[in-house]
């Protein structure tokens, strides 16, 4: 199926996932206005995201199904296979914390159906990141997801840790905005246009690769990406942020805010500046510091969501290796170690959520101490997903980091990969000891896990995310099939983008 995006027809078939979300969410707008007092009007606007976000994978898989493809000068929304791919990962992500929150929110107290409403923007503006082939859609997705982002890590009002996460995130997300329009705008300076393929084509043919205007916009884009997927020294936000957001706020923004950023950063690397070799050299050294950064910080952490915080800038560094790679397989990479890790990330903090109460920042490893003898299924559980995170073999987070390994040895970075390795050899000593408490010491009391208990449907979730784990990392084959086709799609724009119009 061929669209001219140039033909409004052909536009609103290109835009129909995201018209189907925002279609939804302000359905759910208006019902959460109605309905916002009872645990059952929040079950019912649950119920609403999640068809939601199954209806608008649907439409996505249907553009996939008809080989879905752009024509036309110079389309500033994608429609590749990278995109769909993409919307994949972030809608799943968006209907797993659904199943996650439903649960959560009413032991919590949190009588707020406005937060699936958050939800759903927040995954409509990741879906435009990911899809964007224009760095003005690019940052206006980042805004409409941030600023959805801002109010989900302070929902709960009750908590002055949530409200001081909140404020952090939002005064430091706007910092970083203002780089990432800056760095555009001197892009546009540069060159003359904000579409990726023209600015591709422009940086080629007027040999911009060693102008100063064009690298210091590069720059500035590559500081508001880094601050998105808390790249060192860009981390500041993430522990606190991560500490006083609710659970599950936190597992989403460590899994699925991260993939969208990389999303866009992928694209706008690979379409605009694939020829512009600087900023090789930047994605490295910020792949070290985080790697190297979050890797050992995260040794110190006693706290289980503090340390699952650090981990996460840890693995931001492993994709940022990836990126660095600046080849195909790198995307490929990428597209499958995020779905390793978010399967992995959102199911270890559900089993972090049924522990604690009151946010779980108050969970030490050391609590977790008997649990493989009272409650044996979360236990192995957890434990599939620390093995992942380490990238134990049988699991999908090994073979993501293998394949990451690959593509730093076909760019010829061996120094990273070498680096990646005894990073992750690191990581041992904290994610060893979270199931050597859980199944080498007795709990410290008959009822010291008495009230640990998955609801229904966090346990389909979280049984759902272990399955996939453990196929993955047996069967990756289907899925690195699928990566390999969005990395292609990705890196071979049409010569119709950017033909002049009448060519």
């Amino acid at each position: 199926m061929t669209l001219d995006l140039s033909l409004t027809r052909d536009l609103l078939t290109a835009l129909l996932p995201e018209l189907m979300l925002t279609g939804w969410a302000l359905v759910l707008l208006v019902v959460v206005a109605w309905r916002h007092r009872t645990g059952g009007d929040l079950r019912v606007a649950g119920g609403i995201a999640l068809a939601a976000f199954a209806t608008t994978a649907a439409v996505v898989w249907w553009l996939w199904w008809n080989s879905a493809a752009a024509q036309g000068y110079a389309p500033m929304i994608a429609v590749d296979d990278f995109r769909f791919i993409s919307d994949w990962l972030f809608l799943g992500t968006g209907a797993l914390t659904v199943l996650l929150s439903m649960r959560y929110l009413e032991r919590e107290a949190l009588l707020a159906p406005e937060y699936y409403v958050l939800l759903l923007f927040s995954v409509l503006g990741m879906m435009l990141m990911g899809g964007g082939s224009d760095l003005m859609v690019v940052f206006l997705g980042l805004e409409l997801m941030s600023v959805s982002v801002y109010v989900l890590a302070g929902i709960n009002r009750k908590s002055p840790k949530a409200a001081e996460a909140a404020l952090k995130y939002f005064l430091l997300g706007a910092f970083a905005s203002a780089f990432l329009l800056y760095g555009i705008a001197l892009v546009y300076g540069a060159t003359g246009t904000t579409n990726l393929a023209l600015i591709g084509a422009q940086v080629t043919s007027l040999h911009l690769e060693h102008g100063t205007l064009l690298l210091i916009g590069l720059a500035l884009l590559l500081v508001g990406f880094a601050f998105k997927v808390a790249a060192v020294p860009f981390h500041m936000w993430a522990p606190d942020v991560y500490d006083g957001a609710p659970t599950p706020v936190t597992g989403f923004m460590a899994t699925a805010v991260k993939a969208a950023a990389f999303a866009a950063l992928f694209r706008v690397l690979g379409q605009a500046f694939a020829t512009t070799v600087a900023w090789h050299q930047i994605v490295s050294a910020l792949a070290v510091a985080t790697m190297v950064g979050g890797n050992l910080v995260a040794l110190a952490q006693r706290s289980l969501k503090r340390m699952l915080a650090y981990s996460s800038i840890a693995h931001a560094g492993y994709v940022l290796v990836a990126v660095a790679a600046g080849n195909a397989s790198g995307s490929a990479a990428f597209l499958f170690y995020l779905v390793a890790y978010t399967l992995t990330t959102l199911a270890a903090f559900a089993l972090l959520a049924v522990k604690g109460r009151g946010g779980e920042s108050d969970v030490l490893i050391d609590d977790l101490s008997g649990l493989a003898t009272e409650r044996p299924w979360l236990a192995f559980a957890l434990a599939v997903c620390m093995l992942s995170l380490l990238g134990f073999p049988g699991t999908a987070g090994f073979m993501g980091k293998w394949y990451i390994l690959v593509a730093a040895a076909q760019s010829a970075q061996w120094w990273l990969a070498a680096l990646l390795v005894l990073t992750s050899v690191v990581s041992a000593g904290y994610y060893l000891p979270v199931i050597m408490v859980m199944y080498m010491r007795p709990a410290p009391s008959a009822a010291a896990h008495a009230d640990v208990r998955l609801g229904r449907l966090a346990g389909a979730a979280v049984t759902l995310a272990v399955v996939g784990l453990l196929f993955f990392g047996i069967r990756p084959n289907r899925l690195l099939d699928l990566s390999a086709a969005g990395a292609e799609s990705l890196r071979t724009p049409t010569a119709a983008a950017v033909a002049p119009p009448g060519n």
